[in-house]
């Protein structure tokens, strides 16, 4: 009941967060394929020891928005997707300050909230957070107007396991799993991938595919979530960032993905860092050179 009441007030109203950031749900009614939320089900938001924020348990899907200030606005968008493995969303240095970043350079973003993969909520938790990523492009591109933005300059970003979720949009836009009414593409401009999880077949990160797929998945849903077997020419221009020394998710889950993308003739650029592990969000303390900058120039050169 309480999550009902929840939910009401969410799509009724325009909620706001410290700095005015709307937060609008991503779904309006019942969410396709949800189950009744149990009542011990409850998200929950901690703040880790490092400061940063983290959330579990998401039932109720939704978009932060970020509107990049109107003097500098460029028309283009993002959708951001924090990690956390499908278990939790690193909300803050993998999504809100990221969002901040863009703002800067005259890009509005919109921090994904999705829900994370489990039996308890979905019926198939399988294709759940892709039904969730092409909800949020649908979504956005429905109020481009809205928000002073250009359809055909909405990209998807993600890090580590949304990195994976980013890219299960990027080569799965056209599976459709939404009620696409007004017939939008659903084709994300560009995508940036930032030490992402790429290959449920190649350099494994297991918890993330067990935690979407179950333990002991077919190869056929092994192939389908390893975007780098599912790149066409029709793929959007990605860019990639990892470290070589990433012990969480090898650097080679980027390394295969780009070359999938060049295979293709898909614009794409892999900026890696000798050092630096994995989960360090916009800054590499063990390097000067700052990843967002060689983003920013690749979006440029690309005209995104």
């Amino acid at each position: 009941m309480a999550k009902s009441i929840l939910f009401s007030i969410l799509f009724f109203m325009t909620i706001t967060v410290s700095q005015a950031q709307e937060i609008i749900p991503l779904y309006s009614g019942t969410i396709p394929g949800a189950k009744p939320t149990p009542v011990d089900y409850v998200e929950n938001t901690e703040t880790r020891s490092n400061g940063t924020l983290s959330i579990t348990k998401v039932s109720i899907p939704t978009l932060t928005v970020f509107e990049a200030p109107k003097n500098i606005a460029t028309g283009t968008a993002v959708i951001i997707c924090p990690g956390g493995g499908y278990g939790a969303l690193a909300f803050s240095h993998e999504g809100t300050d990221v969002a901040k970043r863009f703002n800067a350079i005259g890009v509005t973003a919109f921090v994904l909230k999705y829900r994370l993969p489990s039996d308890q909520i979905m019926v198939d938790k399988t294709y759940a957070c892709l039904q969730d990523a092409q909800q949020a492009i649908y979504l956005v591109k429905k109020n481009a107007k809205k928000y002073g933005i250009k359809p055909h300059k909405v990209g998807i970003m993600g890090f580590s396991a949304g990195g994976h979720f980013a890219s299960t949009l990027l080569t799965h836009y056209n599976d459709l799993k939404i009620a696409d009414k007004e017939k939008l593409s659903l084709r994300p401009s560009f995508s940036v991938l930032i030490y992402p999880v790429i290959s449920f077949e190649e350099s494994v990160h297991t918890g993330t595919m067990k935690n979407l797929l179950g333990p002991n998945p077919p190869d056929s849903l092994k192939r389908y979530f390893s975007a780098n077997k599912n790149i066409t020419t029709k793929t959007s221009p990605t860019f990639l960032v990892h470290a070589k020394d990433d012990k969480t998710v090898p650097v080679e889950n980027s390394i295969l993905m780009n070359e999938a993308l060049k295979s293709k003739g898909i614009p794409t650029d892999l900026y890696l860092y000798e050092k630096g592990g994995h989960g360090f969000g916009l800054i590499n303390k063990t390097s000067d050179v700052d990843w967002f900058n060689l983003l920013t120039a690749w979006m440029k050169k690309e005209k995104l």
